[in-house]
């Protein structure tokens, strides 16, 4: 009998197969933690499946009966649950109805609140624009920096009033009739306070300020400044002119109830921020050396504002004023001696020059009369050079420094038509460097002419005096010599 290679194919691939679904049947087992039965030989194989498979239809019908078991709960839980949406909907209707009866009653209570409010809604109003402003006006107040925490209030307040909802009591109302009524109050009250003050080297310095209005603050070395944006007082970079700068001394050093004059600025700091900004004496004349630290030029006076030509002009008035005062200096001590002199003829002091005049006469008394009258008068015209000394240069500079004046006018006047063709006339400050040099120069020229001219005539009148009295002394000593001898004058 042959055998069937078909069933033996069959049987093979079915033991192969077998294995394969066994071996992965024992992996997951492994995996779940089970316990893995192994076959040996074809029928122990064919008896794990038949046991697996017995074990699978038991798993199966205990689940099966747990579901039918839970499936009474099931439609119980979705029993409630439909319960419970209908109950829900249901109150969802009764909202909507309450809701559209609440917002008819919102209407009807807000139409009557409008009606009942009537004018005061304008008046709540008012006081939320009147609290605007007032903060505005309290922040930049100088007020503010000893009355503090206004603004605050203010702000809260104005905030509230902007919502349609927010009513204003008859406190808030009541407390912003005070603050005006305080603001107004304190605007004419000479307060002293303490804070701190910030100063131009960074530091801040704790002293007492006195507040006039709210219009200036004094301190101990003059007025201080109010930065609204940074709400604190700050050192001024240089204080005003010493008048300004004197009187707010004298109010800081005032006793209380005292009355003092005061130099009040009641723009709040806009003069005084002007005032500040004006040249002084000597940024428009000019420092001694003030060119040396900068370079600037080699002249007495050279950074102020009439430039190079300025600088001369000073320079060369104050070498005239030296001038006029050596030379009035000496002829008054002079003419002491002098007259000193002419008390006493006949002990001629060589230390003057009528003495010297009178030791010529004593040293010719033999001599005739013409020659004693050429040598008086040589003596008279020797001494004359050191009389007039120096007052010619001072009556040269007295004319020659309106005209250095005017070549200052000339020179500004030029660099000022220089900058307006290159910059054109947009800005007048572009012009202002020239205009100045222009003024100042001719301001100067006539300060130096003025004094020079004066001293120089002065000086003439006294040398011119001297000489006088020595021509005076010289013709008498000569007559009376002429007469003792018996001669004649030529």
């Amino acid at each position: 009998m042959k055998p069937n290679w078909l069933k033996i194919s069959v049987a093979s691939l079915l033991c192969v197969l077998s294995s394969y679904l066994f071996a992965q049947e024992e992996s997951i087992l492994e995996e779940a933690g089970l316990e893995v039965v192994k076959a040996n030989t074809l029928d122990e194989l064919l008896q794990n499946i038949q046991d697996r498979r017995i074990v699978e239809n038991r798993e199966h019908a205990q689940r099966e009966a747990e579901f039918l078991a839970s499936q009474a709960n099931q439609q119980r839980l979705l029993n409630e649950a439909n319960a419970e949406q209908a109950r829900l909907e249901r109150r969802s209707n009764q909202l909507d109805t309450q809701y559209e009866s609440n917002e008819v009653r919102i209407g009807d209570l807000q139409e009557l609140l409008d009606d009942r409010l009537g004018s005061l809604r304008e008046l709540f109003g008012v006081l939320q624009q009147v609290a605007g402003d007032a903060r505005g006006n309290f922040e930049g107040s100088i007020i503010s920096l000893e009355i503090q925490g206004r603004e605050q209030f203010l702000g809260d307040f104005a905030a509230r009033m902007g919502t349609a909802s927010e009513l204003a009591s008859i406190y808030e109302m009541e407390e912003i009739w005070s603050m005006l009524q305080q603001q107004m109050i304190e605007s004419s009250k000479v307060s002293k306070f303490s804070t701190s003050v910030n100063m131009l080297s960074g530091a801040q310095v704790a002293t007492d300020i006195i507040r006039i209005g709210e219009f200036n603050m004094v301190g101990p070395d003059g007025y201080v400044n109010f930065d609204v944006d940074l709400k604190a007082l700050t050192e001024l970079s240089r204080q005003p002119s010493a008048e300004f700068t004197g009187s707010a001394r004298r109010l800081y050093d005032a006793d209380p109830g005292e009355l003092v004059g005061f130099a009040l600025d009641p723009t709040r700091g806009s003069l005084l921020s002007l005032e500040i900004q004006r040249a002084t004496l000597g940024e428009m004349v000019g420092t001694p050396f003030g060119g040396f630290a900068t370079g600037k030029c080699y002249w007495l006076f050279c950074d102020g504002q009439g430039g190079y030509v300025g600088s001369v002009i000073i320079t060369v008035g104050l070498i005239g004023v030296i001038l006029a005062l050596e030379r009035l200096i000496a002829l008054f001590f002079t003419a002491r001696k002098v007259n000193a002199q002419r008390q006493n003829p006949g002990e001629p002091d060589s230390g003057n020059p009528l003495g010297r005049v009178i030791g010529v006469y004593h040293n010719n008394r033999e001599v005739d009369v013409e020659t004693l009258q050429l040598k008086m008068g040589e003596a008279v015209l020797q001494e004359t050079p050191k009389i007039s000394r120096n007052i010619a240069i001072v009556q040269v500079i007295s004319v020659v420094a309106p005209l250095m004046g005017l070549l200052g006018t000339v020179i500004g006047m030029i660099q000022t038509f220089q900058a307006i063709t290159l910059y054109g006339t947009g800005d007048p400050k572009i012009m202002a460097s020239g205009i100045s040099t222009a003024l100042m120069t001719t301001v100067l020229g006539l300060c130096v002419a003025i004094p020079t001219v004066l001293l120089h005539a002065l000086a003439h009148q006294r040398s011119r005096s001297l000489i006088h009295v020595l021509d005076e002394q010289s013709e008498g000593i000569i007559a009376q010599h002429a007469e003792d001898t018996g001669q004649k004058i030529g």
